[in-house]
């Protein structure tokens, strides 16, 4: 509707009719939208598990929505991760609120299976919990306890003075343009001072690095005649130790988190040994300094109550008749990838009768003294996990569903079990990755767009595929 983008068209083609917005509005969105939501439906049909994912966020317009995708390994063994829904919340963020809509979500898109429960990840607020449990289902959150080590009164002091250092770089341009003169001097990376966001933890690691890489630079510049005197708040050197040792704390946090994040591969299984991970590297040692043994002790204790394993699960989970939980668990763990621990879907195979053949000569002679034990169903899956964890085990860069899809055939009663505990997202990310998108569509100039057409939009942006 641009005048400009109108007059370009006529130039190039004066014969072509530009469409009018209702038309794509009305017409063209809703027909992709209904397209790509049939496909959808087909393929969820056709899974044998679903695990979703849920967050809330708020638009440009003031209007709370709540986004649900959904997630789960395909006949190929290939991850598939969708967005279902992102609908207006017309009343406030109450868990009971949120329960409406997760379960108006699991009837409308007929996620529901026989004798299959439904694993919902979210992030760890306390109305995203009481949804779940208003839902029906259990919830599986994961906290790295950052925050509570971030909460420590000596780290956030020493975190409030660097983010007045780098805030005074981004007001000045001075002192900028001081600073990468520095830079220049030191021979150092011409990289510009991060500021951290508050809800995000890792962006608090990145600006502690940037200024410890930069720190020469630093004191130069604001020591420098041109901008001493605007110079506040400058780190002394207990501070920078401190923000030394919260940096090699943090990071083995971030590369779990950055693992944990991944879309592409199966995450949950990671949850256990990552967890042992974390808490071997909160583990105080001698030489550390009264900072950072706080630390650990704060982030070990938040850790070892707020990650849960793999066991939230099975409250959900069914069991197969005849096979245990602690089998269940041990037959989809094993020697291929740190705990692929769940259950899954053993259907019972429809009995098919056949006419009686005739007996031989031997069977009628000893046919009512001798007696074949039948095989127990237990049997067959301690035999298949057994063979599972003679197995040699494949490295970890290696991803665990191409295992399976070339191996899968040998295992048909822990298979499935590995399909449906592997499809789990070990974090609420997928939900939130949604946020991004939304901003890119609910713009400024775009904050007054209806709630159906939000909703089409978002599902199409990241569902729609063009071949």
């Amino acid at each position: 509707e641009n005048l400009g983008f109108r007059r370009l068209l006529h130039t190039l083609e004066p014969k072509y009719t530009i469409l009018s917005r209702a038309h794509f509005t009305h017409t063209v969105v809703t027909n992709l939208y209904n397209e790509s939501k049939a496909k959808l439906v087909q393929t969820l049909k056709e899974a044998e598990s679903i695990a979703i994912t849920t967050d809330g966020w708020t638009s440009r317009g003031t209007q709370s929505y709540i986004t649900i995708t959904a997630h789960t390994i395909n006949s190929d063994w290939e991850m598939v991760n969708v967005v279902l829904q992102t609908r207006l919340l017309f009343e406030s963020h109450t868990g009971a609120n949120i329960a409406e809509d997760l379960q108006a979500a699991v009837t409308d898109w007929e996620l529901n299976r026989p004798n299959h429960g439904i694993a919902i990840v979210t992030d760890n607020a306390r109305n995203m919990d009481v949804a779940v449990r208003e839902a029906g289902l259990e919830p599986h959150t994961i906290n790295l306890a950052t925050q509570a080590g971030l909460g420590v009164p000596r780290v956030t002091r020493s975190l409030g003075r660097v983010r007045r250092v780098a805030a005074f770089f981004h007001r000045s341009s001075t002192a900028t343009a001081v600073l990468m003169s520095k830079q220049k001097l030191l021979q150092l990376p011409s990289h510009k001072l991060i500021m951290d966001v508050t809800t995000r933890w890792n962006s608090t690691l990145d600006m502690l690095d940037r200024y410890l890489e930069q720190q020469a630079a630093i004191a130069a510049a604001l020591t420098s005649p041109e901008i001493r005197q605007n110079a506040r708040n400058t780190l002394d050197s207990c501070d920078i130790t401190d923000a030394e040792d919260l940096v090699k704390l943090l990071n083995p946090l971030k590369t779990a988190t950055t693992v944990l994040c991944d879309e592409k591969s199966p995450t949950l299984s990671l949850i256990v040994p990552l967890k042992s991970m974390i808490e071997q590297s909160m583990t105080p040692n001698d030489g550390d300094s009264t900072t950072r043994r706080e630390q650990s002790s704060v982030i070990f204790r938040a850790d070892t109550t707020g990650m849960h394993t793999t066991n939230c699960w099975r409250a959900q989970r069914w069991t197969p008749a005849g096979v245990s939980e602690e089998r269940g668990e041990e037959a989809a763990g094993g020697a291929h990838y740190p705990t692929h621990g769940g259950e899954g879907a053993l259907g019972a195979e429809a009995e098919v009768t056949e006419p009686a053949s005739k007996k031989t000569a031997l069977e009628d002679l000893l046919g009512d003294s001798f007696f074949t034990e039948p095989e127990q169903p237990n049997r067959g899956i301690e035999r298949e996990n057994e063979l599972y964890r003679r197995e040699a085990s494949i490295p970890l860069s290696s991803c665990p569903l191409k295992w399976w899809r070339e191996n899968g055939s040998q295992y048909p009663l822990l298979s499935p079990i590995a399909k449906a505990y592997l499809s789990i997202p070990a974090t609420s990310v997928p939900s939130e990755c949604v946020f991004s998108t939304a901003g890119n569509i609910v713009t400024a100039q775009r904050s007054q767009l209806l709630p159906e057409n939000i909703d089409m939009l978002i599902f199409l942006k990241k569902n729609m595929t063009i071949s």
